[in-house]
């Protein structure tokens, strides 16, 4: 909370630091680049890599949206899964070593 209201601050007493800033986040503080790439996971990008027994990288993982498996229709993860919608795949991981389960092409 502290952190927000020093940005804040700094908002309101220079407005030419907020020219480099393209949006700020209030409620996690964060601060996005202007013209930094924004990744859409639901866009297909195809990943050969991904498949079942491998891994998955920390940053394609950090960077997938968590998904709701009973709205989308997947099977119901075990203990220490989670279900990601990344790259246009929903993927099946283990959520502390990033084994890949299962890999399901969204439709």
């Amino acid at each position: 909370m502290k952190l927000q209201h020093a940005v804040l601050a700094l908002a309101f007493l220079s407005p030419g630091l907020m020219g480099g800033l393209a949006s700020m986040s209030l409620s996690g503080g964060v601060a996005l680049a202007q013209g930094q790439d924004h990744h859409d996971n639901h866009e297909y990008v195809e990943h050969k890599d991904w498949k079942k027994g491998a891994h998955i990288s920390h940053d394609d993982w950090g960077r997938g949206d968590q998904v709701d498996y009973r709205q989308v229709h997947l099977a119901a993860p075990p203990s220490g899964y989670e279900w990601r919608m990344i790259d246009g795949y929903y993927i099946l991981a283990n959520i502390s070593t990033f084994q890949i389960r299962a890999v399901v092409r969204v439709q």
